[in-house]
């Protein structure tokens, strides 16, 4: 077994379902002119970003490790704050733009982790994750200049 990726896969899965719930959240609460726009787009990304926390899950348990079995447990391994209160639809790109930065980071660790580790299947799991995020980053970007 192989501790240190277990660990930095449980990072992965923390920050991509804290993120996945951060834009979930924000497409529930989004207003403004732009609403509709927001909302499709915050739809898109929530459902892209979910798709992949089973997949992430598995691969834990396919390197013998465990994930995490609590909501607290599972906070514990992310770097992503969460809301208190209802913000500007900017802010939240803003802040998710924030959260897709540290998914990023965690994604990167994850996948050296995995390639020291020879896991070929995983490391190439993990850079399609690294690709998507970065689509997501740009978008995001885009949204925020």
């Amino acid at each position: 077994m192989n501790e240190e990726l277990i660990v930095a896969l449980k990072k992965v899965l923390a920050d991509t379902f804290v993120m996945y719930y951060k834009a979930h959240s924000y497409h529930w609460n989004v207003e403004g002119s732009n609403f509709p726009q927001y909302h499709s787009f915050l739809n898109d990304l929530y459902e892209e970003i979910f798709g992949a926390v089973d997949t992430i899950a598995e691969h834990i348990r396919q390197i013998d490790g465990y994930t995490p079995t609590s909501l607290t447990e599972l906070k514990s391994y992310s770097m992503i704050s969460e809301d208190e209160d209802v913000v500007s639809a900017m802010s939240m790109m803003n802040r998710l733009l924030d959260a897709n930065n540290l998914v990023l980071a965690s994604l990167m660790m994850a996948y050296q982790a995995a390639e020291q580790a020879t896991e070929i299947g995983l490391s190439n799991f993990l850079q399609d994750r690294v690709a998507a995020h970065q689509k997501h980053g740009w978008m995001l970007k885009s949204i925020t200049k």
